[in-house]
């Protein structure tokens, strides 16, 4: 891994796979309210998936990829871990990103030497007009710039990126501090979110926990699998909510 263009494949083979099958990240942990003068507070608890296909791009040249994703995730009672309907009177509104696509070539990957594993490294400030303007939206816009900042961390075995295999075993952590989210309905009241989740890449879309497949197959099935083909703009939970709430 000593050019940008293997470093990126080495990545590439963590992350998703080189020969374009389809690979579902896993992933749990909580979200914490923070505000001024507030205690931290665990709010829910927090579990999703994301299911990928890597193919070339056929109209960018060589060394440019295409992730083809889709991600659903599920604000949980952070005590029982029962997937929410409702949060002090307000519908919860799930994560349904679809799509959630990536264009790739190689680019600089942070990394760092963790004995026998490597750690990838992506810090992703995100700093954008909102999809919910406050004029529009004043009690579930904290603001009509989106500011938000995510950490993602992939590791994976030296030994493993040493083979030939187009995808290798890998572990992950996700970090995310965010505004409220528009269904929390707290307007511009000061504070936000701390998401802080840890997962893995599993083997198969069947080794998802059944209650979550389950929940998935009742509500929005395709999430079970990858998008077949490329196509914009990407979801989130902001544009999710504007389409279940046009305004008026």
């Amino acid at each position: 891994m000593t050019t940008p263009a293997e470093l990126f494949r080495s990545f590439a083979r963590t992350r998703a796979s080189l020969d374009g099958t389809e690979v579902t990240f896993w992933w749990s942990g909580d979200v914490y309210s923070w505000a001024p003068d507030e205690p931290y507070r665990r709010v829910f608890g927090f579990e999703g998936l994301n299911v990928a296909r890597l193919v070339e791009d056929p109209h960018a040249g060589p060394d440019a990829w295409q992730l083809l994703t889709r991600e659903a995730a599920f604000y949980l009672d952070p005590a029982t871990r029962e997937i929410l309907e409702t949060w002090e009177g307000q519908p919860v509104v799930h994560v349904w990103n679809d799509p959630a696509n990536q264009r790739w070539r190689p680019f600089p990957i942070p990394t760092t030497e963790l004995g026998g594993q490597l750690c990838y490294s992506l810090e992703i400030p995100l700093a954008y007009p909102s999809p919910l303007p406050v004029a529009q939206y004043p009690v579930h816009s904290a603001g009509d710039t989106y500011k938000a900042l995510e950490l993602f961390q992939f590791f994976a075995d030296r030994a493993d990126l040493a083979g030939p295999a187009p995808s290798v075993p890998a572990t992950m952590s996700w970090s995310r501090m965010s505004p409220w989210l528009p269904w929390m309905a707290r307007g511009q009241r000061p504070g936000g979110l701390t998401f802080h989740c840890r997962g893995r890449k599993l083997g198969s879309y069947t080794e998802v926990p059944e209650r979550t497949r389950a929940y998935i197959a009742d509500r929005h099935p395709e999430f079970a699998a990858a998008p077949d083909k490329w196509s914009e703009p990407n979801e989130t939970s902001w544009t999710y909510f504007r389409k279940l709430n046009p305004p008026e």
